[in-house]
């Protein structure tokens, strides 16, 4: 693993977007302290066409590539605004179409945004047991967002960015650890002699 490959995932369907922005602030605190290769997908990218979808074959190429992007990252960054207290259908029905084990062991750091405070326990309540199922390692540390810590769509509250530096500590710290396993695996090589 060179570079961990992290894969943000912001379930808003809309730009300028909170969410997505609050996924970008958590990408880029990780790459403060590490080398990593991230990108960002939304719903909005992604387009209308994974609605329509049933299977995974019935997805438009973009939507499947999104996929494809999901099921091989090295680690995720989940974040959804938060419509009548729970996560975007699509969100959801995108991460339907996730192959069961195809997130097993991979960290997850779940963000969500939302218009006030009584929206947080969304991360808990369905974030963090939709993730379970994938029995992907879910970061101690969510972050959740409301309407009042943004500025022109940038996060300026403290205590939010400051949380959202404990998570990025936390998810670089298991990437590092995964690091170690993998190098752990690999056969010993010995030097020739002469």
């Amino acid at each position: 693993m060179a570079h961990p490959r992290i894969v943000g995932i912001a379930g808003s369907f809309r730009r300028p977007s909170k969410t997505r922005s609050l996924v970008e602030v958590l990408g880029a605190e990780i790459g403060r302290t590490r080398s990593i290769d991230f990108i960002v997908h939304d719903l909005v990218e992604i387009g209308s066409g994974l609605g329509a979808a049933f299977s995974r074959s019935q997805l438009p190429p973009d939507a499947a590539r999104v996929l494809k992007d999901i099921e091989t990252a090295d680690a995720l960054i989940v974040g959804t605004p938060v419509f009548k207290g729970s996560y975007t259908g699509l969100f959801k029905h995108l991460f339907d179409l996730v192959e069961p084990d195809a997130l097993k062991d991979v960290p997850v750091l779940l963000t969500a945004t939302g218009g006030g405070l009584r929206h947080a326990l969304v991360v808990e309540h369905y974030l963090r047991p939709l993730f379970g199922f994938f029995e992907a390692l879910t970061i101690p540390t969510a972050v959740y967002a409301s309407e009042s810590n943004f500025i022109d769509g940038t996060l300026v509250d403290a205590a939010v960015r400051e949380r959202a530096s404990t998570a990025a500590a936390q998810l670089s710290a298991v990437l590092s650890q995964r690091v170690e396993q993998i190098r752990s695996r690999e056969p010993v090589r010995l030097a020739a002699v002469r």
